[in-house]
């Protein structure tokens, strides 16, 4: 079943290959794209952390006396940065998706040329794009690992509010302030490291 899937999934893929190429964009192009994704969604999920830790600072300093908003408030926070951090997933699996199949049909095409010359010179563009692609992608990835400690932490806190509606819970959240705002704080320094990367491989793909 899962290798019937992988073929079907493989055919529709190079169907919309073969159809954007025939309109003159190629994988190539592609992948700029879904790597100007990554890195918007990258830079988008910086603005929404950072805004849910004002919202967290707002409710630990009992800026909101009313309890169920101060939940409310904080759960938000929460949720938008958990949809926050599956964009930044996502866009950066349909990076992966979209690097291996322009290598591997890079890698197949080497094959084709009589001048070695030329073949030489587009194998060693290939293996420094391929180099460029894998320092990017491991900022990326360490930009989308700082998210989980974050998200674990803003968890914890906001099922412990739910469960204790009270003054005194709001109170007991004070001390995870330090702790959420140094995580965030890793987060961003990541997070400017990949867009940075991105940047790089733009220009130089381009």
């Amino acid at each position: 079943m899962m290798a019937l899937f992988l073929l079907f999934f493989s055919g529709c893929t190079q169907t919309y290959y073969s159809a954007m190429e025939k309109v003159g964009i190629h994988k190539r192009d592609i992948m700029v794209d879904r790597v100007e994704d990554a890195r918007d969604s990258q830079a988008d999920a910086q603005k929404q952390f950072k805004s849910a830790l004002e919202q967290f600072d707002s409710v630990v300093k009992l800026q909101e006396t009313d309890l169920k908003k101060a939940y409310d408030k904080l759960n938000s926070g929460y949720e938008n940065s958990l949809a926050s951090a599956k964009e930044v997933s996502s866009s950066i699996d349909k990076v992966e998706s979209v690097a291996e199949d322009l290598f591997d049909e890079w890698k197949r095409e080497l094959k084709e040329y009589q001048n070695k010359e030329l073949r030489d010179s587009s194998k060693q563009k290939l293996q420094m794009t391929q180099k460029r692609y894998k320092e990017m992608l491991t900022s990326m990835h360490r930009a989308e690992a700082s998210m989980e400690p974050v998200l674990k932490i803003f968890h914890d806190n906001v099922l412990y509010l739910k469960h204790n509606l009270n003054a005194q819970a709001i109170g007991s959240l004070q001390s995870e302030f330090a702790d959420l705002k140094g995580q965030i704080d890793v987060l961003i320094k990541e997070m400017n490291a990949a867009i940075m990367s991105s940047n790089a491989f733009i220009a130089d793909i381009k």
